[in-house]
């Protein structure tokens, strides 16, 4: 009789580690703030609800991808305004899908808000783990330039 050989374990490569690290802290800091903005929505303009949740959750989510997602030393204001830019674009899309909401029902459920928010979301989430990655917490040389940390899987698994 023969001893059961052991498999050896796979491991995520580490593009789609981060990347479900990504998912997993984004999409907390995501769902919370979806709910923020549904009770800042009667209180006031939607815009203006958009625009303080996305500052709020753009600070935490920060820390969170610095530390958890991308396990990088990088700290400090200049990351937090790098990933501000990012969130900058991610605002005008979930905001204008949001506008287009409204603009096709006038008054949209709950529910149905919350879907398209949080599509709108998904969608911009993809794009700034891409520049997340690359741009702000990519590898620098001595030099201070950044070294490639995609391969063609990463990009393929990011589009």
């Amino acid at each position: 009789m023969t001893a059961p050989s052991l498999q050896p374990t796979r491991t995520l490569h580490p593009a789609l580690a981060a990347f479900v690290r990504f998912v997993i802290c984004g999409g907390g800091v995501g769902v919370a703030s979806s709910g923020v903005l549904v009770l800042l929505h009667d209180r006031m303009p939607l815009v203006l609800a958009n625009a303080l949740v996305t500052v709020v959750s753009t600070v935490i989510a920060t820390e969170l991808h610095s530390r958890v997602s991308f396990r990088s030393e990088r700290r400090g204001w200049g990351v937090h305004l790098q990933s501000g830019l990012t969130v900058a674009v991610s605002y005008a899309f979930t905001t204008g899908a949001l506008f287009c909401l409204y603009a096709v029902q006038s008054e949209p459920s709950a529910l149905v808000q919350q879907s398209v928010y949080l599509s709108a979301s998904a969608v911009a989430g993809a794009g700034r783990f891409a520049l997340l990655r690359v741009v702000v917490f990519g590898k620098r040389t001595a030099g201070g330039t950044r070294k490639p940390s995609f391969g063609k899987a990463s990009v393929a698994m990011a589009a």
